[in-house]
């Protein structure tokens, strides 16, 4: 993780997001005041699970991935972070820690708030607290989501809402297959690396997708979508 100081070019100077906006004058200085600008390199974690949290993280640019460490370096990825979004929201609500780990998976450009300081515009400016929450409320609607492609789908089922999740990713991000190994998508759909290469190999002989290394793209959605449904 490196510092940007505001002398370098690829500082940033706001946070571009609507609940900011409602801020004051006083209360964006406040925050200005608060916030450190880093960049974090690809591979390097945002965060990491059960480790205290003295911060929140606001993505200005770049991806990572959201996911919950197991055992055996068993991992559960959650979703994909992108620009515009917080990370660590729930430790300013639930507790003083980080309840899952977050990994760059290109450079990733973030400003560090202090999270005492959300804590204290949430309490005193309404339009604000209502924004973040409802942010917290939509993190946490898309976890349910998550938890019930896995526990009520079966592997092709879980593994066609991944790729269709992913591919609308790709409109704005045009090569996160490539930047996801196997054993990251595996551990979207909570299968196995070896489970995932199979089915993926045989989506493509039914025509569903087809793959190139690790670019994988989406032939029949509609058939994908109704696999993703029936589970």
């Amino acid at each position: 993780m490196k510092t940007i100081p505001e002398t370098d070019l690829q500082f940033i100077c706001n946070i571009q997001t609507p609940c900011f906006q409602s801020l004051t004058t006083e209360e964006t200085e406040f925050v200005r005041s608060s916030k450190t600008q880093v960049l974090f390199r690809k591979g390097e974690n945002l965060t990491k699970q059960g480790t205290f949290s003295a911060y929140i993280l606001f993505i200005v640019k770049g991806i990572a991935k959201q996911y919950i460490e197991g055992e055996n370096s068993r991992n559960y990825n959650l979703r994909i972070l992108q620009a515009g979004e917080f990370v660590g929201l729930s430790s300013v609500f639930t507790g003083n820690i980080f309840s899952y780990s977050a990994a760059a998976l290109t450079d990733c450009q973030a400003f560090l708030i202090e999270k005492e300081t959300i804590t204290k515009l949430a309490q005193q400016n309404g339009s604000f607290g209502f924004a973040i929450i409802k942010r917290y409320c939509e993190q946490n609607a898309d976890l349910y989501i998550n938890l019930e492609e896995v526990l009520f789908k079966q592997m092709n089922g879980r593994l066609a809402h991944i790729l269709l999740y992913l591919n609308k990713i790709k409109q704005k991000t045009p090569d996160i297959f490539q930047l996801l190994v196997r054993k990251e998508l595996a551990d979207f759909a909570a299968i196995s690396t070896e489970n995932t290469v199979k089915l993926l190999k045989t989506f493509e002989k039914e025509g569903l997708i087809q793959l190139n290394e690790k670019e994988i793209s989406l032939i029949d959605i509609l058939r994908l979508q109704e696999i993703s449904k029936k589970g």
